[in-house]
C-alpha cells in the first residue's frame, strides 16, 4: 500500500514537472513569435509605411537601395517607407535616436497585406544604451534635467519685463556639465488669449553704434519642457528651455524675445553676464 502511494507521487510530480516545461515552452515560443512579428515590417510598393519613434531619429541606416525611406517634413520622429522595387530581397533597416536606443528592423516585400504603421515605444526594452557627442546630446537625458529645474525651489529675482499686461520672467538659472536650463514664466494678466508668434534667445551688442553693424548670435534650444504657443487670459504658463552653454562677452548681453502673433504685445528680457554668477548647479540624477 505504502509502495503504491509513492508510485502515484511520483507519477504526480512527474507530470507536474512536464505540464511546467510545456508552459514555459509555450510561454517563450509566444514572446519569440511576438518580438519576431514586430521585428519583421512588411513593405509594398503601392502602399506607405509608417514609424512612430518616441524621440527624433538622429541617423538610419538601410541596407538596400529597393526600399525608400524619409522622415516626415517637420516631425523629427516618425519614418516613411516604402518598397522602390517589386518584389525585393530581405534587407534590415537600423535606427539611432536621440534618447540613446538601438531600434533594428527586418524588412519584407509584401504587396497584398503590408504593415501600415509601428509605434516603436511599444518594443521590449532591449535595446543597446548609446552614448552621443555634445553635438547630439542625450535627449532623454535632458528632459530629466530639465524637469529637474521645473521641479526646483530656488529662484533669482529682478529678471523680468512687462508690457501690456503681459509679462516674462526668468526665476531660475541652471547648469549640468555643457547644458543651461532656464526656467520662464510667462504671465497674461489681460482678458485677451496672448498667441506667441516667435521666441528667440540670442547674444548680441549692448548698445548699437549708428557707424556699425549690430551683431546678433541666435542660441537655439535643445529642449524646452512645456508648450510656449498659447497664454490664455489671466493666466500664466512656466517652461524650462535647455541651452548650449555660453557666457556673455563684455559689451554685450542675452536677450530673450517674445512676438505675439497679430498683435503689438512683444517683449524682450535682457541678461547680463553678472545674472549669471550666481546659477545653480544641478547634482547627478
Amino acid at each position: 500500500m505504502r509502495n503504491n502511494f509513492k508510485l502515484i507521487n511520483m507519477r504526480n510530480l512527474k507530470i507536474s514537472i512536464i505540464i511546467c516545461i510545456f508552459l514555459r515552452v509555450i510561454s517563450g515560443y509566444a514572446q519569440y513569435n511576438s518580438k519576431a512579428e514586430y521585428n519583421n515590417i512588411q513593405l509594398s510598393y503601392s502602399k506607405t509605411t509608417s514609424i512612430l519613434f518616441p524621440y527624433a531619429v538622429k541617423s538610419l541606416d538601410i541596407g538596400s537601395r529597393d526600399v525608400l525611406v524619409q522622415k516626415v517634413k517637420g516631425v523629427e520622429n516618425i519614418l516613411l517607407l516604402k518598397a522602390g522595387k517589386q518584389n525585393f530581397l530581405q534587407t534590415n533597416l537600423t535606427v539611432v535616436t536621440s534618447d540613446g536606443k538601438l531600434y533594428s528592423f527586418i524588412l519584407n516585400f509584401d504587396d497584398l497585406c503590408p504593415t501600415l504603421h509601428i509605434d516603436a515605444g511599444l518594443r521590449n526594452e532591449d535595446d543597446r544604451q548609446l552614448l552621443f557627442s555634445l553635438q547630439n546630446e542625450n535627449q532623454k537625458e535632458i528632459k530629466d534635467y530639465a524637469m529637474l529645474a521645473l521641479s526646483r525651489k530656488n529662484k533669482v529675482s529682478g529678471l523680468n519685463s512687462r508690457r501690456s499686461e503681459i509679462e516674462i520672467r526668468v526665476d531660475g538659472i541652471y547648469i549640468h556639465q555643457d547644458i543651461m536650463y532656464f526656467r520662464v514664466s510667462l504671465g497674461n494678466y489681460s482678458k485677451i488669449n496672448y498667441d506667441v508668434d516667435q521666441l528667440r534667445f540670442f547674444i548680441r551688442d549692448q548698445r548699437k553704434s549708428k557707424r556699425t553693424a549690430s551683431q546678433e548670435i541666435e542660441v537655439i534650444p535643445f529642449f524646452s519642457t512645456g508648450d510656449f504657443s498659447r497664454i490664455y487670459d489671466k493666466s500664466e504658463v512656466v517652461t524650462v528651455f535647455a541651452l548650449p552653454k555660453f557666457t556673455i562677452p563684455e559689451k554685450k548681453k542675452f536677450t530673450m524675445q517674445v512676438f505675439e502673433k497679430n498683435g503689438g504685445r512683444h517683449l524682450e528680457l535682457d541678461i547680463k553676464n553678472r545674472n549669471l554668477e550666481n546659477l545653480e548647479i544641478l547634482g547627478n540624477l
